[in-house]
């Protein structure tokens, strides 16, 4: 087994990897286990699980990726199915990584490919952006949503296992390297998984993988991020200090997509969006968000903290923005508090700070937008 142990990620913190590959051991269960089940252990270890009618085994995420994954060995000692249960995070143009390497593992030696992952914000930093997947012999045929406000997403294909065999036999070097290969244990397990060959069955064919543009991607994942924050850490919305420059315009930009992908999910029928809406907007008398412009006036609070040295073009620019997101919007000026505490620190020191422009040193110039920024960070908590 292979865990990973770099950029997010340091599982080798909380786990020790198994490292045993020649054998299965037997893993006492817990009473309470025993006594449902009617079993006292089970196989523990490296291995896969051997049915009737075909084999299958599971990766972890990082194994995937790995020099060696184990599904090459696993390929060659007859499992036909392979699983992944994954953590992974999203990151721009990350998809096509995954779908490469779920193509790569079963377009040379054949193969079901079915990959799962996570999808949502976990009340950490990282978005899971789902995309569940069904690969066969390098095919996509089944592929989830990648961004989505919903809580679980099955994909389901139907599938030939024969179309694997196929395949297998007709490659030469795969036979050859299986009749060689190092024997990997597995568990017998009396039970057919297959449903009898149906011409009425139509199977899944292969599809062209959908992929997001990086601009989709930069609104959609931020965007759904958001909404599972939001809704799980039981506030009443955002409040955003808007200067009407690229940093906080972007940040607004964000919020008024996950307003719009919110009333989109109600449209389609989401009735778990729809509740959280109604929560967190307060909506009453059976109302519920139809218009993105509306639900952000309800839980989107942007406000304009300008001073004597705020451009009327920032000024303007945070004011359209806001409008067309439909943000209840402020504009403020903190030119008194900045005055309050500069005639203060006169009054203690003797000396009012100047701006550079005006004669004053770098160190002056400094703590001037210092202040400001300070200003603005106290009074946008105190909004908040």
């Amino acid at each position: 087994m292979w865990l990973a142990n770099d950029g997010n990620y340091r599982e080798l913190r909380w786990f020790t990897a198994w490292k045993q590959r020649d054998q299965l051991v037997d893993f006492q269960l817990p009473d309470h286990i025993s006594e449902a089940i009617g079993q006292n252990s089970v196989p523990f270890g490296y291995g896969f699980v051997k049915f009737r009618d075909t084999a299958i085994a599971a990766e972890v995420c990082e194994e995937l990726f790995t020099p060696s994954p184990p599904h090459a060995e696993l390929a060659l000692n007859g499992v036909e199915v392979f699983m992944n249960a994954s953590g992974s995070h999203h990151q721009l143009r990350k998809l096509d990584v995954r779908l490469r390497a779920f193509i790569g593992a079963t377009h040379t030696r054949g193969g079901v490919y079915m990959y799962s992952n996570h999808q949502g914000c976990d009340g950490g930093r990282l978005y899971y952006d789902g995309c569940a997947s069904v690969v066969v012999n390098g095919d996509v045929v089944a592929q989830g949503s990648q961004f989505s406000l919903n809580d679980i997403e099955l994909v389901v294909a139907s599938i030939d296992l024969d179309v694997v065999a196929s395949l297998r036999g007709s490659l030469s070097s795969f036979q050859e390297q299986a009749s060689c290969k190092a024997n990997v244990p597995s568990v017998d397990v009396p039970y057919s998984l297959c449903l009898p060959f149906d011409l009425k069955i139509r199977l899944s064919v292969p599809l062209k993988i959908k992929y997001h543009s990086p601009e989709e991607e930069i609104a959609f994942g931020p965007g759904c991020w958001l909404w599972d924050y939001l809704r799980r850490s039981g506030a009443s919305g955002f409040l955003l200090p808007l200067s009407g420059g690229a940093d906080s315009s972007s940040v607004a930009a964000i919020v008024g997509c996950m307003c719009q992908l919110v009333v989109k999910e109600i449209a389609n029928g989401d009735e778990q969006v729809k509740a959280d809406a109604i929560r967190i907007g307060n909506y009453k008398d059976g109302q519920y968000p139809t218009n993105s412009r509306e639900f952000a006036k309800r839980i989107f609070y942007t406000v304009f903290m300008g001073s004597e040295n705020s451009s009327e073009m920032t000024k303007s620019r945070a004011k359209v923005l806001a409008d067309e997101i439909g943000s209840w919007h402020l504009d403020v000026s903190i030119d008194g508090v900045v005055s309050a505490l500069l005639s203060l620190f006169q009054t203690l020191t003797g000396k009012r700070p100047r701006y550079k422009v005006d004669g004053g040193s770098n160190v002056e110039n400094l703590s001037l937008q210092n202040i400001q920024a300070r200003i603005r960070m106290v009074l946008a908590f105190m909004l908040a």
